[in-house]
């Protein structure tokens, strides 16, 4: 049999369907689209669920394709068995009302033999136990071996969820050979052993599932085929395992050269090899696909494959970041096939080292903590770990759970999950008790939401007023027949140029006027059936519905609004244009004063980034570009390059607002005509709101003037503060902190030597505990510098035994406990002794066994903590 790489099997197996006219298109994305049932695309038939069901019209009836997947339900299995992988390839066929198994099942054997060369008496075939259509094809059509052919159960080649379209199935197997086998004579597919391998699963969809559990025949009949590419790989390579396969044996190795491990020799190494290899094949390819590292969802398991690869990195004795350098290495062996590993490598590789960095700043301590914590369970002979432990080590430290479950079961050790959900369950309802409730809007209970037949005609794109007709009132609780002045109502007019609140942008507020009255516009609100509630109070005189108006927008307010979101599509692309196409908007906010966006990205934005967006955005409106707003339909939108925007809902027809050749949107909130009305533009502020979502606020025309006066305001005060000239303030600056850190350094220096002699006169106040000296000293008013520096000194001139000190300053204790090398022998770990003295007076901490520090809000439990501290050395030296 000849042998074949796995680039080569892909690139046959699309060529040989072309040629029996199947459109064949590229791998959809991991991440599905308009699929919320998802998390990833799992199966080579996911991104085409669609064209199966009838939603959707295929682009033709005949299709295959190579689908990239993601699965992590086996997670624990990769690295340990032979074929078990996050990531893999799926060939497939498919056809949608078209073909069926003859068909299916022809070209089936004409690949595999004719193409991929694989000898014929090395295959065999199942077929569904009642599928003789099936098998008379094989057999009497095809002429294939009925001793090689086998009837299996429903279990085995039958497909079915639930109820819907479903149907039997014929696998294709190879022939391993005995030595593979079970040694019985009558061994075959559906053996539990090793000797025969399913390759390619051909499914009929023939039938649909009732609900009283009946089978009808379904009109259009379809295939969908599935073929794994790394598992006919290990058959055309004749190897027996996933990670001897060309492509990933080539990442392998460059794992093995990164950890400075040697594959074969270990079986626990050849483990964390395994996982590493795999992992980030995986992440290279979700990246590549637009999924950030996130506490939720898809970014999740990216996180979550990340972390682990790199704890198995330091398993093997890596101590620095090295998983991003394995990325040249998976866009080398799979770039050819997969071009957006080569368009995104560079950016591939930032996001796995920031996400590297992070999660080392946090293992080390975690890894402290959780081994003492197994000692612990040990030494009691306890199996299983608190769930409250688990959440400390979540909340506090960072430390993953997932990753707390997995070490602990590599010792023997659970951790109570139900007891973690509790506490992660707590935490989220503080935090929605914290948030309370943020609405408050009485207007959503107004009883004109539940009114219909009232409508209102938006023309505030152009006109800011106009005269209408006061259609109905409201209170607020009740529909109102008239209102007086002082009332505070609901009003909907027939047409309105005042703009309701949406897509981010604030609503419109202005005036009312009538003949005999005048109504101020304080918001402006979205209600159904296309009305648009205007939130008033009657300042003069007396209204009721059918009285005419004069309504106007309040032009100043407006037109700072629109500069605030012409300015917000603008800070949009200028941040695709410096970050990466990357970048989506999460959220934003509009309003008169100031504009906040929202966005997705994986990182903080660096001060030169932040100065490209915003010079780049001033640019934008420099050049003074005509807005133009136009109305098309959804797909047209779409095939011309325009962006959709949160939050907006978008039926068939859009609104495109376009800025010059710099920005193209969907968008229905307000804008300027041109981009130099926004005046300029400034970045105020830059963070993070969550995990893999950044915020950025800023303002534009006159807040920025106000923001520059304010500025100069600051800089006249210091400089008058500090006796300065504004041309010399930064010498000036530079010589006061000079002179202050000379200072702190003499004022430390007299701290420390009489912390000193301080600690002279405690040395002879140590006492025995177990064998084991302890000294325990409190200090007032000093720094943790200091404080360890003293307990250091102590150490050293003790020479054997342990020193816990605590220091009591601002409303609070600091603790610290350092053990020398012989006591830590004898069992002492300085870390769990700081956290428990600091229990005592409501605090936590911990650190290593030789020096370790903690807080505590409790100053009145300062003498009992540390008298606290010998009953535990006590428990650690029996």
């Amino acid at each position: 049999m000849q042998k074949m790489g796995l680039n080569e099997i892909r690139s046959k197996f699309l060529e040989f369907f072309k040629t029996k006219e199947h459109y064949v298109v590229g791998s959809y994305s991991l991440v599905p689209h308009n699929d919320k049932s998802l998390l990833l695309i799992n199966a080579g038939m996911a991104p085409l669920k669609n064209y199966f069901s009838g939603v959707e019209v295929p682009p033709s009836t005949r299709m295959a394709t190579c689908q990239k997947c993601i699965r992590t339900g086996d997670i624990e299995n990769v690295g340990i068995t032979a074929r078990h992988a996050t990531f893999f390839e799926m060939l497939g066929n498919f056809s949608f009302g078209d073909y069926f198994k003859r068909e299916s099942l022809a070209w089936g054997w004409e690949f595999a033999t004719e193409w991929l060369h694989i000898p014929a008496d090395k295959i065999w075939v199942t077929v569904y136990e009642n599928d003789d259509e099936a098998y008379d094809i094989w057999s009497k059509e095809m002429g294939f071996p009925e001793e090689r052919i086998v009837r299996l159960g429903k279990d085995d080649n039958f497909w079915e969820i639930g109820l819907g379209p479903c149907g039997p199935c014929s696998e294709i197997y190879f022939d391993r050979g005995e030595e593979y086998g079970c040694g019985s004579p009558d061994c075959k597919p559906g053996c539990d052993c090793d000797r025969f391998l399913e390759f390619w699963n051909h499914v009929f969809t023939q039938f649909s599932k009732e609900e009283d559990g009946s089978y009808t025949e379904l009109e259009n009949k379809n295939i969908d085929t599935g073929m794994g590419l790394e598992r006919i790989a290990c058959i055309m390579q004749g190897v027996d395992n996933i990670f001897e396969i060309d492509t990933i044996h080539s990442v392998l190795e460059k794992v093995t050269e990164a950890t400075g491990s040697e594959y074969g020799k270990d079986k626990a190494a050849d483990k964390s090899i395994r996982i590493i290899t795999d992992h980030i094949r995986a992440v290279s390819f979700m990246i590549a696909d637009g999924v950030i590292p996130s506490n939720e969802g898809r970014g999740y398991v990216l996180r979550r494959l990340l972390r682990r690869a790199a704890r198995h990195g330091k398993l093997l004795g890596v101590k620095d970041t090295f998983l991003y350098n394995l990325v040249d290495e998976v866009v080398r062996v799979s770039g050819e096939a997969y071009p957006e590993l080569v368009e995104k490598q560079d950016y591939i590789k930032k996001v796995i080292r920031i996400e590297e960095e992070k999660f080392n700043e946090t293992i080390d301590q975690g890894m402290d903590m959780l081994s003492s914590y197994v000692e612990e369970l040990k030494k009691e002979g306890k199996k299983q770990l608190s769930g409250d432990v688990a959440f400390k080590l979540y909340d506090t430290y960072g430390f993953p759970f997932d990753l707390t479950v997995e070490i602990l079961s590599e010792e023997g050790l659970s951790v109570d999950e139900n007891e973690f959900e509790n506490e992660m369950e707590q935490q989220k309802e503080r935090a929605r008790a914290a948030r309370g409730n943020m609405d408050g809007e009485s207007w959503k209970e107004d009883p004109l939401t539940k009114e219909e037949g009232i409508e209102t005609e938006f023309i505030g794109y152009t006109n800011l007023s106009v005269e209408a007709e006061i259609k109905a009132i409201s209170s607020g609780s009740e529909i109102m027949e008239k209102a007086c002045e002082g009332d505070e109502i609901v009003v909907v007019l027939d047409k309105t140029t005042f703009y309701p609140e949406g897509g981010g942008q604030s609503g419109d507020c202005g005036l009312l006027k009538g003949e005999n009255f005048e109504i101020s516009v304080s918001d402006t609100k979205k209600g159904p059936n296309n009305s648009i509630k205007h939130i008033c109070k009657v300042e003069k005189g007396e209204v009721k519905p059918g009285d005419k108006v004069y309504a106007e927008v309040d032009k100043e307010k407006r037109m700072a609004c629109s500069r605030n979101h012409t300015a917000t599509h603008l800070l949009h692309r200028a941040l695709k244009n410096v970050l990466g196409e990357h970048v989506n908007q999460a959220g934003s906010l509009v309003t008169s004063e100031r504009l906040r966006f929202d966005f997705t990205h994986f990182e903080a934005v660096t001060k030169d980034e932040l100065k490209k967006i915003e010079e780049m955005v001033n640019n934008a409106i420099f050049a003074a570009a005509d807005i133009t707003a136009e109305t098309m339909n959804i797909e047209e939108a779409k095939a011309k390059g325009a962006a959709a925007l949160f939050g907006e809902k978008y039926g068939n027809e859009v609104r495109v607002v376009t800025m010059g050749e710099f920005s193209m949107e969907l968008c229905g909130g307000a804008h300027l005509s041109n981009t130099a009305q926004a005046g300029m533009f400034k970045i105020i502020s830059e963070g993070g709101v969550a995990s893999g979502v950044r915020r950025i606020e800023a303002i534009t025309g006159k807040a920025v003037y106000e923001y520059l006066n304010n500025r100069d305001n600051t800089i006249d005060k210091v400089c008058a503060t500090i006796k300065a000239k504004e041309d010399n303030l930064m010498q000036r600056i530079e010589n006061v902190l000079e002179e202050n850190k000379t200072l702190e350094k003499e004022l430390h220096e007299l701290k420390t030597q009489m912390s000193l002699q301080a600690a002279d006169s405690i040395l002879d106040s140590k006492v025995d505990v177990n064998g084991v000296s302890l000294i325990t000293g409190k200090y007032e008013n000093t720094d943790m510098n200091t404080l360890r520096e003293t307990a250091d000194t102590l150490r050293d001139k003790m020479g054997s035994g342990v020193v816990v000190l605590a220091n009591v300053a601002d409303g609070k204790i600091n603790f610290v406990a350092t053990a020398t090398d012989d006591v830590i022998k004898k069992g002492v770990h300085a870390g769990n002794i700081v956290r428990e003295v600091a229990q005592i007076a409501g605090g936590k901490g911990g650190g290593r066994p030789n020096m370790a520090q903690a807080g505590a809000p409790d100053v009145s439990k300062a003498d009992e903590a540390l008298n606290h501290a010998g009953e535990v050395i006590a428990s650690q030296v029996k």
